[in-house]
């Protein structure tokens, strides 16, 4: 894929690496799905979409583009599934120690595997949001522990990891799961409440990951597993909203598009959705207000020894 271009077309102004306090990194990969293929053209589909979305948003009466948004060169370290992590890994984390609002479009969902890593070792006592169709706990699948059915094992044991959607699983994950703190589909059609109880689950710094397969196939066909009894676009906007004005949300991801050529919608979905999570997370900022993703450097490095290992 080619990231010439920046961002949603926006000018140099708001691209410049320098000003922007957001990064966007897209990671085509697509190398250990086990059914829809595709995954890895997903960022150029939905780089493609958002050149053609209005930068106006209306609910939240902002232009957040303004905030500066600078789109990286995409990761292409394909070599093994663990090599693909380790680079996004440090890419991530490099980014986050420049004191900026990092986020990721995938490729498959094994890119969360390390962008989760990075954010865990730069903030303390993280909550990682799942919002997917699926458990993705398994330890290893089909002879590797980075593939894409194993996305929030690691984040299960290290973080505090928060499901939200699910309705396909293995019996296996069921021993893993923290089912207090996983939000069954089934169930949250039923609870009013749902959106309250995942807020109280979580702690102050929350990373999101986001695979499309959550919502619906009726508005998102094109993604890798669609599993029916999805969630729908604004009961979704509705709890992101909160999440952003409830917590810090220190960063995100957004995975599993497997773009297809008869059916686009599903490409401006993901455009939208990318475009209204930093809506909401620059919602009633300044232009002009610095960022500060609330991570000190040198007093993560000292206290809790978390950058002992840069070149990992």
């Amino acid at each position: 894929m080619s990231t010439s271009k920046n961002y949603a077309g926006i000018s140099d102004e708001f691209a410049q690496l320098e000003k922007s306090k957001v990064i966007l990194i897209p990671v085509p990969y697509d190398g250990t799905s086990t059914w829809g293929k595709g995954a890895d053209k997903g960022p150029e589909a939905f780089l493609e979409a958002s050149e053609n979305m209005e930068l106006y948003d209306i609910e939240t009466d902002s232009e957040v583009y303004k905030q500066g948004i600078h789109l990286t060169a995409p990761v292409t370290e394909n070599s093994s599934p663990e090599a693909m992590v380790n680079a996004v890994h440090n890419i991530t984390k490099d980014f986050i120690k420049r004191n900026k609002f990092v986020t990721l479009f995938g490729g498959e969902h094994s890119i969360s595997i390390g962008s989760i890593r990075a954010f865990n070792e730069c903030f303390d006592n993280l909550t990682v949001l799942q919002i997917d169709a699926h458990a993705d706990l398994r330890e290893s699948y089909e002879g590797t522990k980075y593939n894409h059915a194993c996305a929030v094992y690691e984040a299960n044991q290290t973080t505090n990891l928060v499901q939200v959607g699910i309705r396909s699983m293995d019996i296996i994950e069921k021993t893993l799961m923290d089912e207090e703190k996983t939000f069954f589909a089934h169930d949250m059609i039923a609870d009013e409440y749902w959106s309250d109880k995942v807020i109280e689950a979580m702690t102050e710094n929350v990373f999101i990951t986001f695979d499309l397969d959550a919502f619906d196939p009726s508005i998102m066909p094109s993604t890798g597993t669609p599993e029916p009894g999805g969630l729908l676009w604004y009961e979704t906007l509705e709890f992101l909203k909160q999440v952003f004005a409830d917590k810090n949300v220190v960063g995100f991801d957004i995975v599993e598009l497997c773009p297809n050529k008869n059916e686009r919608s599903s490409d401006f979905l993901a455009a939208k959705l990318y475009y209204k999570m930093l809506s909401y997370k620059f919602a009633g900022q300044d232009i002009d207000q610095e960022y500060d993703n609330t991570f000190d450097v040198d007093y993560k490095a000292i206290t809790n020894s978390k950058f002992e290992d840069d070149e990992d």
